[in-house]
């Protein structure tokens, strides 16, 4: 999922990070375009529910935008910040960077 994710982003490698820290918090999935910082979390699951690592990441990395791929069928938002989207769904969800 994280190579099609790039692949539609059209995201170049130098651009894209895994982010973690000592505490347990990562993203799967870090963008940094210019000035845009773009999160990514990759779920296997079909109701997909924002985490405390979500938030960690969203704040200590000063995300523009949160996406939480996910194996469902339905794009929604999770929170005002955060939104799920359905990896059949990522070519309609997602735009590329450029």
């Amino acid at each position: 999922m994280l190579k099609e994710l790039m692949t539609r982003l059209e995201a170049r490698p130098e651009e894209c990070y895994f982010w973690a820290t000592h505490g347990g918090a990562e993203l799967d999935l870090l963008v940094v375009h210019g000035r845009t910082r773009s999160g990514f979390e990759i779920k296997r699951t079909t109701s997909p529910s924002t985490t405390r690592s979500m938030h960690a990441a969203r704040e200590a990395l000063r995300l523009d935008h949160l996406d939480v791929v996910h194996a469902g069928d339905e794009t929604f938002p999770l929170r005002d910040d955060i939104r799920a989207v359905a990896f059949s769904r990522i070519a309609e969800a997602i735009h590329p960077l450029r």
